[in-house]
């Protein structure tokens, strides 16, 4: 085990679970601490204060969703869920909770693993001062000056574009729910209106991605909101 890797934190009550993720983050080099509770895992995030934590929904004495809303009452670090609850409306519980990404088992750990880099890239830039020019593959977005580049040509957008396309860059990597997007574009009274976000969804598409039938950059999550895509 790394003794200067990123620290993780395994809320995971199944034992197998626990010891195939300890056998695949040992081998990236993090330094994993386990709790089989939530008891234990809000009681280990205080005092240990790791870097990420993967927890489970499934906890034998609280729901994971409740503890992540408790986790967000004071910690700032990417929460990933793990969980066998396929439902959209789990997804966007936990993400609306505070979660920072969603994987529902049984999951790759190629997956796994790049959905933590970019949890951990993400949480470094929050951490700093974000750099005023964002760039994946062939987009950049120069906040600096409100400019969006795409393959070295300027995109002209609608100021309602250009928020949401930031709000989705100052996430990136990140599924962002409905109600997240629309709070943060369009102002707390307009939550429950996704049609406001299909429509623009769709402008922004037509004027960035290549092939806006096959997004490259702003990927749909069916049913829960919508990803930005960044470069592993």
């Amino acid at each position: 085990m790394s003794e200067s890797g990123p620290m993780v934190l395994l809320i995971e009550d199944e034992i197998p679970m626990r010891r195939f993720l300890r056998a695949a983050l040992a081998s990236e080099s993090y330094r994993l601490v386990e709790a089989g509770t939530a008891r234990d895992g809000l009681a280990e995030a205080t005092s240990r204060n790791p870097d990420l934590i993967l927890l489970d929904l499934g906890l034998p004495d609280a729901d994971g969703i409740e503890v992540t809303r408790r986790l967000r009452e004071w910690n700032t670090k990417p929460i990933i869920v793990l969980s066998a609850r396929g439902q959209e409306r789990d997804k966007i519980d936990a993400l609306d909770a505070g979660a920072d990404d969603y994987l529902t088992k049984p999951f790759s750990v190629p997956e796994l693993l790049a959905r933590m880099r970019v949890a951990l890239r993400h949480a470094a830039r929050q951490a700093g001062v974000e750099e005023p020019i964002f760039n994946t593959g062939d987009l950049v977005i120069d906040r600096g000056r409100r400019v969006v580049m795409v393959r070295g040509e300027e995109v002209h957008l609608t100021p309602t574009e250009y928020r949401l396309l930031l709000a989705l860059a100052q996430h990136a990597g990140r599924v962002l729910t409905h109600r997240q997007l629309l709070r943060e574009v369009w102002g707390p009274g307009r939550t429950g209106q996704d049609h406001y976000l299909r429509v623009y969804m769709a402008q922004l598409r037509a004027k960035i991605e290549r092939f806006p039938a096959r997004p490259e950059y702003l990927r749909t999550e069916p049913g829960v909101g919508y990803r930005l895509q960044e470069g592993d």
